[in-house]
């Protein structure tokens, strides 16, 4: 069980308060740069994959007698749905050769925009809340991940599309 808390709350980050949720996804951006640079998107990807089953197993653990399915300590759904959010900057880096510390901007919209989904839950963020399951806790933020990294696109398209910068 130690090992299944010391998961689910990413080292004990989901005991930060006020907001753990956001301390979480605040502890997602430095563990995301430092994927990308050891390998690239593709190590982002597999991080994300590795991490949600490992995220589901600990919330299963944690939760296992509790009614609470989606306690405010669990925060290792926020690490996946943050590295979701991020993943279009690692591809774009990755692709022309910048610094992925070059697309700051990205980093605060994908921050910001994952935040909001996160806190709204709007369409499939909500159905999978709604679960109230372990699976339905990781999904949720798997969900507002992807929406925030579809509006990172668009925001990315329209900046060096529209503005040319």
């Amino acid at each position: 069980m130690r090992v299944a808390r010391l998961v689910a709350t990413v080292g004990g980050i989901g005991n930060l308060r006020p907001a753990p949720g956001t301390w979480g996804s605040l502890a997602a951006l430095p563990m995301a740069a430092l994927l990308h640079l050891l390998g690239g998107p593709w190590l982002l990807v597999i991080a994300i994959i590795a991490v949600f089953f490992e995220g589901l197993w600990a919330t299963t653990q944690v939760t296992r007698w509790q009614d609470d399915q989606d306690p405010s300590y669990v925060v290792v759904d926020e690490v996946v749905g943050q590295w979701v959010a991020l993943l279009p900057l690692s591809f774009g880096a990755w692709h022309v050769g910048a610094s992925i510390f070059a697309l700051w901007p990205g980093w605060i919209a994908a921050f910001a925009l994952f935040r909001l989904f996160d806190i709204f839950k709007p369409g499939p963020v909500g159905w999978a809340d709604r679960r109230h399951t372990p699976l339905g806790v990781m999904l949720d933020d798997v969900f507002a991940g992807a929406l925030a990294a579809i509006c990172v696109i668009v925001l990315a398209g329209i900046s060096h599309g529209l503005l040319g910068t």
